[in-house]
């Protein structure tokens, strides 16, 4: 299913051009800066917040169920097996936090789990060899709803229990990368195609009453008159959202690129399933044979 947000009207054009003198417009161009500088600046810091408690917790946990001596050992461990399965230290950590600990003196954590293959990706093209990297899924699912959606601009986002996370992105500045690092609130497409489970058309930015005011004015800023995003669902479990972004109002999606998106985004929400209980497991289960080997 797809819908369209609705409208109301977005400020008024002023009745003629301001009068401002050299210092006044140079003191402007100053405060613009510093605002730039302050929105980055706190874009880091909510980067920094959610994810170094997950990673804390996650080496409070190693100490207590395996008796590490030290949070450096900890983390050591946890660091080398995220580069060696080829995923963020942070999956890692919140994995780690998420999912009920081995059985106490078990070699393994899960000693009943049988391989499976990963899920076909239907029409997401991905390089020969590359078919369990997230990385390398992600974009090639990226590139495949923009060619759907007839842009080279948009953005994917995974679902965490702070709300989406942005992973991969094209033809974005970085103002808008930073300032959409974390979406955790209900005034942007993304979140409403996450919370209500369908896609969400959004025709013209400019005048669409789903954004905040700092939401809209990002997004305009960074190019984008419209975007349309496409929910990551496997049943009734969001994996992230998709989004296109537009450099002019939209005039909506014929039915075919509606039902391609929607596969799309079925195919690679059932692929995040996978990888999550085949890939970030196997990882678990090789922290816990290292962890257990160094104590």
């Amino acid at each position: 299913m797809t819908r369209e947000s609705t409208v109301v009207p977005y400020g008024r054009k002023p009745a003629g051009p301001p009068t401002t003198t050299p210092q006044a417009a140079g003191n402007v161009e100053e405060l613009r800066a510093e605002v730039e500088r302050l929105r980055r600046q706190n874009a880091d810091l909510q980067g920094r917040v959610r994810t170094h408690p997950a990673i804390a917790v996650a080496q409070g946990i190693l100490i207590e169920r395996y008796g590490l001596r030290e949070l450096t050992e900890a983390f050591a461990l946890m660091r080398h097996v995220s580069q060696r399965a080829n995923i963020k230290l942070h999956q890692l950590a919140d994995a780690l936090s998420r999912v009920p600990g081995p059985d106490t003196g078990a070699h393994l954590w899960f000693p009943r789990r049988a391989p499976t293959l990963p899920p076909p990706l239907h029409g997401v093209d991905v390089e020969q060899g590359a078919g369990a990297n997230q990385g390398a899924v992600l974009g090639a699912a990226l590139r495949r709803v923009l060619t759907i959606a007839g842009t080279d601009m948009g953005n994917l986002q995974l679902a965490d229990r702070s709300g989406l996370r942005m992973e991969k992105h094209t033809g974005h500045p970085k103002a808008f990368t930073d300032f959409f690092a974390f979406v955790d609130g209900s005034t942007t497409a993304c979140s409403q195609a996450a919370a209500d489970h369908e896609q969400v058309t959004v025709r013209d930015v400019a005048t669409a009453e789903v954004f905040d005011e700092d939401s809209r004015r990002t997004i305009l800023e960074a190019g984008s008159r419209a975007c349309h995003s496409v929910p990551l669902i496997d049943g009734q479990s969001l994996r992230g959202v998709i989004s296109s972004h537009h450099a002019r109002p939209l005039a909506g999606f014929s039915r075919t690129q509606l039902r391609e998106l929607q596969i799309t985004g079925q195919a690679v929400a059932r692929w995040l399933t996978w990888h999550r209980d085949t890939v970030v497991f196997d990882a678990l289960e090789e922290l816990h044979r290292l962890a257990r080997a160094a104590v």
